[in-house]
């Protein structure tokens, strides 16, 4: 990608990536605001725009940039494991458990900024707990009852029509409007 002499940009902190299109530094400009307002963020484009690159970009320019920057693609994890992997488990919690439990990747990015991509692919159970995860923050781990407490920053990308999903009862409608609150389209 070509270099550009734009301000926005030139703020010294190290941007991922530069444009020379004005739709992408449209793109960008947007993103940043976005990264200063600590909300939940929805990245939509089709496959290879750089849905990812511009979550860690927006990751980058928030506050929370020291802090981890973790991704999960839910449409790679077979739904089985996806709550696991999530939410964490403790010890015993089912069948072929690590002994000591495992933290999931929701605890393990407290502070930080957890990256959904494929969103879309979220099985309609996992949506629900992911909403609680959003409106409360908090979370249950698999095998117990106390319910923990986390601060943590969710960015979801997605190739997928959201809102024709949630018309054809495929995603939920209130996490569909928790997400696309802030959201960016990449094309």
């Amino acid at each position: 990608m070509n270099n550009i002499q734009s301000p926005i940009l030139q703020s010294g902190r190290d941007p991922l990536f530069t444009s020379s299109n004005g739709t992408m530094q449209r793109v960008l400009q947007l993103c940043q605001k976005i990264s200063n307002v600590d909300s939940t963020v929805l990245i939509l484009g089709e496959s290879g725009t750089g849905k990812s690159v511009l979550a860690q970009y927006i990751h980058n320019f928030s506050s929370r940039k020291q802090r981890p920057f973790l991704t999960i693609n839910c449409a790679s994890i077979p739904e089985s494991l996806l709550e696991s992997e999530l939410f964490g488990y403790s010890v015993g919690a089912f069948t072929g458990a690590l002994k000591h439990g495992k933290i999931g990747l929701i605890e393990a990015a407290n502070h930080g900024t957890l990256f959904l991509d494929e969103i879309g692919e979220l099985p309609l159970q996992m949506q629900a707990k992911l909403l609680h995860v959003i409106q409360h923050q908090e979370y249950i781990p698999l095998g117990e009852i106390k319910p923990k407490k986390v601060n943590v920053r969710i960015i979801a990308a997605t190739n997928r029509d959201l809102y024709e999903m949630v018309i054809k009862k495929q995603f939920r409608e209130d996490l569909y409007y928790r997400l696309i609150r802030k959201y960016c389209t990449l094309s």
